[in-house]
């Protein structure tokens, strides 16, 4: 399984952010995810990490439940396009600089999983990004 997960900074007229993730499997878009985040973030990395949060969940129980249906899933890989972000998700607090020491703990649950093998996680360039296309408001006339 393949997903895509992006991040759009302080979009929302209340400076949110926005979510936006998709799960390729067997070649097609199975799964979409737009989602205003609930918090406001103070960088781009930060929004990135309540990003991968938002859908970590969703990650594990696709992964669960096409296993249950007797389909075993050998890699599920998580691409992003910010590589603090990525940082972070692999090493957790180990990797907290100045401005990210702050991030609450409650968004390093992304680093378990990635420890115990559940998901791994790789760069892929924004302009190949996917997902980035979900965080993006469609322009049209007013």
């Amino acid at each position: 399984m393949k997903w895509m997960i992006d991040a759009s900074f302080a979009v929302h007229p209340d400076f949110k952010s926005h979510t936006g993730g998709t799960l390729s499997f067997g070649g097609g878009a199975a799964q979409v995810m737009l989602k205003k985040q609930k918090l406001n973030s103070r960088s781009s990395t930060e929004a990135e990490l309540i990003a991968v949060d938002n859908v970590v969940t969703m990650i594990l129980w696709t992964k669960l439940f096409m296993e249950w249906q007797g389909y075993p899933i050998k890699k599920n890989i998580l691409y992003q396009d910010n590589k603090s972000a990525i940082l972070l998700e692999e090493n957790g607090r180990k990797s907290t600089g100045k401005r990210s020491r702050a991030i609450n703990i409650h968004y390093f649950f992304i680093t378990d999983q990635v420890e115990k093998g559940n998901v791994k996680i790789k760069y892929c360039p924004t302009d190949d990004m996917i997902a980035d296309l979900m965080t993006k408001p469609l322009q049209g006339e007013n």
